[in-house]
């Protein structure tokens, strides 16, 4: 069961990372497309549309791998404080109720959305020869089905918590630089650290 989960775990985070590219790509077209405008005097109506739809594809996409991660913002003033059990019966509690309703919602309403889009041919109408819809809406039944995918695995690893007392792994990613590691490696101490302070306040003052 756990190589199951963390499976699904190595899905949504491929996704998730594959979609990131999106980023360079979007930067790489603000940046052309202000060059143009402002430069070359020569603007491309269509630009603006393809990159609101390449970051909707970006913010989308990245829903499952998020989950993942448990990365999603929550209220947890109080939730931090209860013990795992506790946590779990939560948890499992807002998936039934509120995530699952809304993702299967999601899923099926963009489902119509894509396939009605695909029936007609739509394009983008805020410009003359818009580039087309379509596609992007598309994304929204598939990001749907991925992110209720993950939730599946989460609602499981509730359940695993709540009979085992304790929540299991999830898979590995990049994690947040550790300070205290970080000195270990470059061999610096907090003294170290405090001296250099000090001596650029000096040299600060004295100036």
């Amino acid at each position: 069961m756990q190589n199951l989960l963390l499976f699904i775990d190595k899905v949504s985070t491929w996704i998730g990372q594959f979609f990131s590219w999106l980023i360079v790509a979007l930067t790489f077209l603000i940046s052309w497309e202000v060059f143009s405008r402002y430069v070359l005097d020569n603007p491309h109506p269509w630009a603006f549309d393809v990159m609101s739809m390449m970051y909707g594809s970006l913010f989308m996409m990245a829903g499952a791998y998020t989950l993942s991660k448990n990365g999603h913002v929550r209220g947890d003033v109080l939730y931090g404080f209860f013990p795992p059990r506790l946590q779990a019966w939560l948890d499992l509690a807002l998936y039934i109720l509120f995530f699952i309703p809304g993702v299967v919602a999601l899923a099926w309403a963009g489902y119509g959305f894509a396939a009605e889009s695909w029936a007609i041919n739509e394009h983008s109408n805020i410009t003359a020869n818009g580039p087309p819809v379509y596609p992007f809406k598309t994304i929204l039944p598939i990001a749907g089905a991925f992110l209720l995918l993950q939730g599946l695995v989460e609602i499981v690893r509730c359940i695993v918590c709540i009979k085992q007392g304790e929540w299991p792994k999830r898979g590995e990613d990049v994690d947040e630089v550790d300070v205290e590691k970080l000195k270990e490696m470059v061999n610096v101490k907090d003294e170290d650290i405090a001296k250099l302070d000090v001596l650029v306040t000096a040299q600060g003052n004295h100036k």
